[in-house]
């Protein structure tokens, strides 16, 4: 993955034990268990951070002020958290978090347009881009996945069953098609989900299992390649090559997606944690 971490050995799946109850709801607890980890480990840190820097006494006070900023400034938690563990830690002093720089203003995304008027803030921008890919790529299933912290979590999705949404919640491994096309920096096409050698078989048996036979996977591309994400589409009969038209249509929006995402992370974010710094160095 471009200008990413590599992705750390998370647990993707693995193979899929035989439908008896036990041992379902055995492995559901396994992912259970791994998500609530994943979910949970960006915003430990950052509470680590804010009781180092700040000197707040507890993880509690440390979580309130992340969620009271998150709310104020219609951020989610734990993109927040990410950003404010990759950004250098502020000085005491200092009147921002990250050294001040010109805000730069919210980069067009003229390929969303086409499903409508354009909608703006985090959650609407992912939600028209997975609608405005659905329709390009004629399927009515489909997620869309962010990077951090070297994995891809997925944000948004569409006509997918629990099972699906909770076991790729976070992807780590290889053997997916998003992952490949994130490593790749490319599109792929998986065109029949049972015959092709990307799965590892828990992921092919649960991609299966949701009513998916074929997908496609686009990166939302940033700033010099960077791979900020993915959309894929799930499509319920196996596929054949989309057109070159549609391709360039597909790659356009990951283009524009991913720096809009970009520019979220290096402008609205870092603007937040500028309203935290000023928060608790103003009542010291």
């Amino acid at each position: 993955m471009t200008d990413t971490p590599s992705m750390p050995s998370a647990p993707s799946g693995g193979a899929r034990p035989a439908p008896e109850d036990g041992v379902r709801e055995a492995e559901e607890d396994v992912v259970g268990q791994r998500n609530r980890r994943l979910a949970q480990a960006g915003v430990a840190r950052a509470e680590e951070l804010l009781m180092s820097r700040y000197g707040i006494s507890s993880r509690q006070e440390a979580f309130d002020l992340l969620r009271r900023t998150s709310q104020r400034f219609n951020i989610k938690l734990h993109v927040l958290a990410d950003v404010a563990v990759r950004l250098p830690a502020p000085q005491m002093q200092a009147p921002h978090w990250a050294p001040s720089r010109p805000r730069r203003p919210e980069p067009p995304v003229p390929a969303l347009r086409a499903g409508g008027p354009a909608r703006s803030g985090y959650g609407a921008v992912l939600k028209t881009a997975l609608e405005r890919t659905l329709h390009l790529t004629g399927a009515e299933m489909g997620n869309v996945q962010v990077v951090e912290s070297g994995v891809l979590r997925m944000e948004r999705h569409a006509g997918l069953d629990r099972s699906f949404t909770d076991y790729f919640a976070f992807v780590a491994s290889s053997t997916t098609s998003c992952a490949q096309a994130a490593e790749e920096v490319r599109q792929v096409t998986v065109k029949d989900v049972e015959a092709s050698d990307i799965f590892d078989e828990g992921s092919r048996q649960t991609i299966l299992d949701a009513g998916s036979q074929a997908c496609h996977s686009v990166p939302l591309l940033g700033p010099n390649g960077a791979v900020r994400g993915m959309i894929s589409s799930h499509h319920a009969r196996p596929l054949n090559d989309l057109s070159p038209d549609r391709l360039g249509a597909l790659h356009e929006l990951g283009r524009q997606v991913g720096l809009w995402l970009s520019w979220h992370r290096g402008t609205v974010v870092p603007a937040a944690l500028d309203h935290l710094h000023r928060t608790v160095t103003g009542r010291r």
